[in-house]
């Protein structure tokens, strides 16, 4: 099944942060990557979305402000699984 790209827009690329915004509308994905920072998601927009890792899928509820950190090198791809779009800013820590 293909997937719609999920929309990304860098805020801040500094020497402390990278702020991305990201936008899902359903059906979208980020695609999978890994991540090079421990990172704070922030969602802006609840959302219900499917976290693909390799060692199993998750279904997830996310809320307006209600904020979760992962540690560096989690490999997974972000998929909207709801019928409405979602939104959240993710914040990588140098």
């Amino acid at each position: 099944m293909q997937r719609s790209q999920a929309v990304s827009q860098i805020q801040i690329d500094d020497s402390q942060v990278i702020v991305t915004r990201w936008d899902f509308p359903p059906g979208s994905e980020t695609g999978w990557h890994r991540h090079d920072h421990d990172y704070v998601i922030v969602p802006i927009k609840d959302g219900h979305m499917l976290l693909e890792t390799p060692s199993g899928d998750q279904e997830v509820m996310i809320k307006a402000g209600e904020c979760y950190r992962r540690g560096e090198g989690v490999e997974h791809n972000v998929v909207n699984i709801g019928n409405d779009s979602f939104a959240f800013v993710e914040i990588e820590v140098r």
